[in-house]
């Protein structure tokens, strides 16, 4: 069984939770409730749609960049983009019981995150990506097996998830470089049955 985490995104046709409640039903067990432009309120009235069926699937919940609503909230974590509060700054706020993950798109990145005590890495984008503004270099098979050896080198042991236009067809290929889990949306919401997907994407 893979490793599979699901960022939510919103569609024409579907909701930010009527994504993860799909994702969940295909037998995802990690959601990121990922709202970029969204306001405070508008997270916590979809975070108060999500929460409670993350945990009837036991399912791991997390926040994109909200550490101040992870706290209120009692999500299980929070995830930090590169210009979001730093990842020591959170861990000072929320302590040690919760799920910090930072994003990375370089080595230097990695090496940064694991000195501030990331519990774990979303390095991308893998190829280009709609859903992400501003993307980094992509990095492609190549990339992710360079980066990983590297941490092997520098013995940095923090699980590494791959982002970015992410496909079925791609996933063994990624995890053969050493890398822990994917993360995926678009490839869900877009296909025809987006918990069948996720089903395939899990099992396969």
């Amino acid at each position: 069984m893979r490793s599979i985490q699901f960022i939510t995104h919103q569609t024409d046709s579907i909701s930010y939770a009527e994504g993860a409640r799909m994702a969940l039903e295909g037998g995802c067990k990690w959601i990121q409730l990922r709202m970029k432009d969204a306001s405070d309120d508008e997270v916590r009235q979809v975070a108060s749609e999500v929460q409670p069926l993350c945990k009837q699937n036991d399912a791991i919940f997390l926040l994109d960049d909200r550490v101040e609503l992870v706290r209120e909230l009692h999500a299980d974590g929070v995830h930090l983009g590169k210009n979001d509060m730093p990842v020591d700054e959170a861990r000072r706020v929320l302590g040690e019981e919760f799920i910090i993950g930072g994003t990375a798109n370089t080595f230097e990145d990695i090496e940064r995150l694991a000195q501030q005590g990331a519990d774990y890495i979303g390095c991308g984008p893998f190829r280009f990506t709609t859903t992400k503004k501003n993307l980094s270099p992509v990095l492609g098979i190549e990339g992710y097996r360079s980066i990983m050896e590297k941490m092997r080198h520098a013995g940095i042991n923090i699980p590494v998830v791959a982002i970015g236009g992410i496909t079925a067809s791609d996933i063994d290929d990624i995890l053969a470089t050493g890398v822990k889990g994917i993360a995926v949306s678009g490839s869900v919401l877009t296909a025809e049955d987006p918990a069948d997907m996720m089903r395939t994407l899990i099992d396969n």
